[in-house]
């Protein structure tokens, strides 16, 4: 029994634009460099300047410098930080364009937008199409640490809101305000992001979650 599919086109738009836009959105990766960019722009639109971006962040201004210059990782809350500073959606500062959906918005598997990183911190964003979000879900990948490595990969960081973990595969130590706990495959937390935390991969296998910012 064959089975259809319906595709919705935007007012003004074509088959040819949504047909384009459907091969866009699969495997979307966005460099550094280009978000970069886009912060730069947008809050010297907003009239906003670096140090006050980076009190607001909590970060050294020399950090968030970096963050525009495309030659540091930006973490999913800091990027959610900066899109609520400006008032935009975190989809224009991922892909440049505006979200529009406001009932409902579909990612396909492997359509999420995914920020290509240096290190191994890996995330998907899984509703850059929604506008107004109050939540951020993202499927986010933590690569384990190097032997080499004897220090964790990823440094403490803290930022306003909450936070809820799903383990989709393997094993993740998480450290909350001098607490260590261990997640196993559908094991989940939820827990207040204002303190210092950080996630590494306990095993030397990959640890993939469901991540939702708040």
């Amino acid at each position: 029994m064959a089975v259809s599919t319906l595709h919705y086109l935007w007012p003004g738009s074509t088959a040819l634009d949504h047909e384009v836009g459907m091969r866009r959105g699969m495997c979307m990766k966005e460099t550094l460099e280009e978000i970069g960019t886009r912060l730069r722009e947008l809050r010297e639109l907003n009239r906003v300047s670096p140090e006050e971006m980076a009190e607001h962040l909590n970060v050294a201004v020399d950090t968030y410098n970096c963050y525009e210059d495309g030659m540091l990782d930006i973490p999913a809350s800091i990027l959610i930080g900066i899109a609520r500073r400006l008032n935009v959606d975190t989809g224009l500062l991922l892909t440049g364009e505006e979200s529009k959906m406001s009932i409902f918005a579909i990612t396909r598997k492997g359509e999420g937008v995914e920020v290509e990183r240096r290190k191994q911190y890996h995330y998907q964003s899984l509703a850059r199409k929604f506008a107004n979000k109050k939540a951020e879900p993202f499927i986010v990948t933590i690569d384990p640490k190097k032997e080499s490595q004897s220090h964790p990969v990823h440094s403490l960081y803290s930022h306003p809101g909450q936070e809820f973990e799903y383990v989709l595969e393997g094993a993740l130590k998480i450290t909350i305000n001098e607490n260590e706990v261990i997640l196993n495959e559908g094991d989940s937390i939820f827990f207040d992001s204002t303190y210092d935390h950080v996630m590494e991969a306990l095993s030397d296998k990959p640890v993939k979650l469901l991540a939702v910012v708040m």
